[in-house]
């Protein structure tokens, strides 16, 4: 079985939102500036909800927000 990750678009998103900081995203979904960081690095994925808190932010869907890209290599 192959590696499946999930990339997401949260520091271009912050950019394009006045550069905002990872702090003011942090507040605004309710957790630590250190959780967003961990997320905006794919080191920690976010719960559900919290994803969707993200993707309300910035008025996007989920699905612009958070890429799941399925890296597994079909040998056949």
């Amino acid at each position: 079985m192959g590696k499946t990750r999930i990339r997401n678009e949260i520091r271009t998103l912050r950019f394009f939102a006045n550069e905002m900081s990872q702090a003011a995203l942090a507040e605004k979904i309710g957790v630590t500036r250190q959780t967003v960081m961990a997320i905006e690095a794919a080191k920690y994925s976010p719960s559900l909800e919290l994803a969707f808190k993200i993707a309300a932010v910035f008025g996007k869907e989920l699905d612009e927000v958070f890429i799941y890209q399925d890296e597994e290599i079909n040998n056949d």
